[in-house]
């Protein structure tokens, strides 16, 4: 699962990275695809990855964030005003909701020796709090923003808006989060076996004459 979540936000973040086109069509274009495609992911998971008692995060994520996917596929909502309202409510409510979900899975799980139940737990925390963060940073960027300026080299006028600068800052979230997730999935998870395994191992060799002797 985590290892699906980091393959979709790299695969946003590349795609706005290396557009020269930060618009709303284009930046509502990639959050809709890598939105649709990410719950998708968090759906299968109610049965494929998560037991009975412990789904209801996904189904929370999985419905947030098709919902918010499906909205931002709706051509004539494509605008600079739509873009931030969706990903900025999405933000806030996903990022509470995995945040929440994850703490109370850790205080749950405090003392277990289920290791990976409790790295996806601290996971969740982190990814949900750059979520937060997300939704909170958009905000801070003035909509009707417009900066002109003159690149010598390319013998060329830019102009700086406030879309390209929003565009740019869920690009800069997909890639953190595709890194996090990334390293998060390949992280090996420390085994509680190996102790009793030692153990077994030490019964099991053969006994030196000396020791024989004291016995």
């Amino acid at each position: 699962m985590q290892l699906a979540r980091a393959a979709f936000a790299a695969l946003a973040a590349v795609m706005i990275t290396f557009s020269p086109d930060h618009s709303a069509a284009i930046g509502m274009s990639v959050f809709s695809g890598w939105a649709i495609a990410t719950a998708i992911v968090f759906l299968l998971s109610i049965w494929l990855v998560y037991p009975a008692g412990r789904r209801w995060p996904s189904v929370l994520l999985g419905i947030l964030t098709i919902v918010a996917g499906m909205v931002g596929g709706v051509a004539t909502l494509r605008t600079t005003t739509a873009f931030f309202v969706v990903v900025i409510a999405w933000a806030i409510l996903a990022g509470i909701v995995e945040t929440v979900a994850g703490a109370r899975t850790r205080r749950a799980l405090r003392g277990s020796d289920d290791l990976q139940a409790r790295g996806e737990a601290r996971d969740g925390v982190v990814v949900g709090i750059i979520t937060i963060l997300l939704g909170l940073a958009l905000p801070l960027v003035p909509t009707q923003y417009a900066l002109d300026y003159y690149i010598e080299d390319a013998h060329r006028s830019f102009t700086l808006t406030g879309i390209t600068i929003g565009v740019g800052i869920y690009g800069a979230y997909a890639a953190i989060v595709a890194v996090y997730l990334a390293i998060a999935a390949f992280s090996p998870r420390a085994s509680t076996t190996a102790p009793a395994a030692d153990d077994a191992l030490a019964e099991s060799a053969p006994t030196s004459p000396d020791q024989g002797g004291a016995a």
